[in-house]
């Protein structure tokens, strides 16, 4: 098909990315890490993120560069009829198709599921959107509005203080990996069926899938769910809490972890304390019991109390900022940065025994392929 084939478990799959920014290109990305051929189409004017910056790597948009290594591009206009013919000749062959446009909107090129398995009953088509194809087909899909709407504002930030966003575009990450799943689901069962089928994720669902714990507590207990800055609502500790020159997080999963903790601290005699040796015990009492594990790590640094209790086997860990977090993993031998074509990426974080990840190609420049994409559509299957 093309120069330098994937080598990974999918390996030979040829997927048509019909998606821009976030979810379905990452989604689209492990694709092609997992040896999928990817063909990522744009429009004249490119994904929308090459022009989301700064920051940069020279003049590339970083936010790119994150979700698009791995695939070839190629700019097609869906309105100019060549260019639509070569993108429903693309999606004829393919084995799996991405698209994040918005509900119905690639009907009038022809580019829909049911047209295009007409044609390619086989293909794995996934659709992305922000709330489904019913009632919510007509609302545009941003991560922010989906944090906001879904709940997850409301359970962020501190008690007395607003709402706020998390860190990330987390729903959009999460309904990619979604999507993901899905096409992979897909695959496997038109390997015994012969037929592909249509698979719909939108940020919405994924959200409430994602809130887990939270949502579950509204669905299956009645209980409305509120913000409690760092605390969770159902263990203690497992909170930032205050050691000699900063904080550390310390997550007390179950009472064999609190009584290790209280070992380590010179305290063991609180894990026999009848107000903290149970789990829902220390949820009740967290006011009384903080202040005296606050008085024990105060002794020490954080980098001393993480050397000690990771060694004790308590889960704890300083709060880095993202380039910490980077080296942390390069010192866990977790080799977390990869450079196909020298640019400097985010490893897969799938790891297969017999067929690995590869990493073959950089994030394409708007169009870079379109002359090979072009001659290889327009000629024979």
């Amino acid at each position: 098909m093309f120069s330098e084939p994937g080598t990974g478990p999918l390996a030979g799959v040829l997927v048509a990315d019909f998606s821009r920014v976030l979810a379905g290109p990452y989604a689209t990305m492990l694709l092609a890490d997992l040896g999928a051929e990817v063909v990522k189409v744009e429009s004249p004017a490119g994904d929308d993120t090459r022009g989301w910056m700064p920051p940069v790597r020279g003049e590339v948009s970083t936010y790119y560069l994150g979700v698009n290594r791995g695939k070839r591009s190629v700019s097609l206009d869906l309105k100019d009829d060549g260019d639509l013919m070569l993108a429903r000749e693309l999606a004829r062959r393919a084995d799996v198709l991405v698209e994040n446009f918005k509900p119905g909107g690639l009907a009038a090129y022809g580019l829909d599921y049911t047209t295009v398995s007409a044609g390619n009953p086989g293909v794995v088509y996934a659709s992305i959107s922000g709330f489904g194809t019913r009632g919510g087909a007509h609302l545009p899909g941003y991560d922010l509005i989906v944090q906001a709407v879904s709940g997850l504002m409301s359970l962020t930030g501190d008690p007395e203080g607003p709402p706020y966003r998390a860190g990330i575009s987390v729903f959009d990450v999460l309904t990619g990996l979604h999507a993901l799943a899905g096409v992979l689901a897909g695959l496997y069962e038109r390997a015994s069926s012969g037929r592909g089928q249509h698979i719909e994720v939108n940020l919405l669902s994924s959200a409430l899938s994602g809130l887990v714990n939270h949502a579950s507590a509204v669905v299956a207990g009645g209980v409305v769910p509120y913000r409690m800055g760092n605390a969770h609502p159902s263990l203690f500790p497992y909170e930032p809490l205050p050691a000699k020159d900063g904080d550390l997080i310390i997550a007390a999963g179950n009472d064999g972890q609190f009584r290790r903790l209280c070992a380590v601290l010179g305290v063991p005699e609180l894990a026999d304390d009848p107000r903290f040796a149970a789990t829902p015990d220390r949820t009740r009492n967290r006011e009384e019991l903080r202040p005296l594990l606050v008085a024990r790590l105060a002794l020490r640094t954080r980098d001393e109390w993480f050397a000690e209790l990771s060694a004790a086997g308590v889960a704890c860990g300083p709060i880095n900022t993202v380039d910490e977090g980077v080296a942390l993993a390069e010192r866990l031998g977790l080799e977390p940065v990869v450079e196909p074509g020298g640019t400097p990426s985010v490893r897969n974080p799938i790891g297969f025994s017999r067929t690995p990840a590869s990493y073959r190609l950089p994030p394409p420049g708007l169009d870079e392929h379109g002359t090979e994409i072009r001659a290889w559509l327009a000629g024979g299957s």
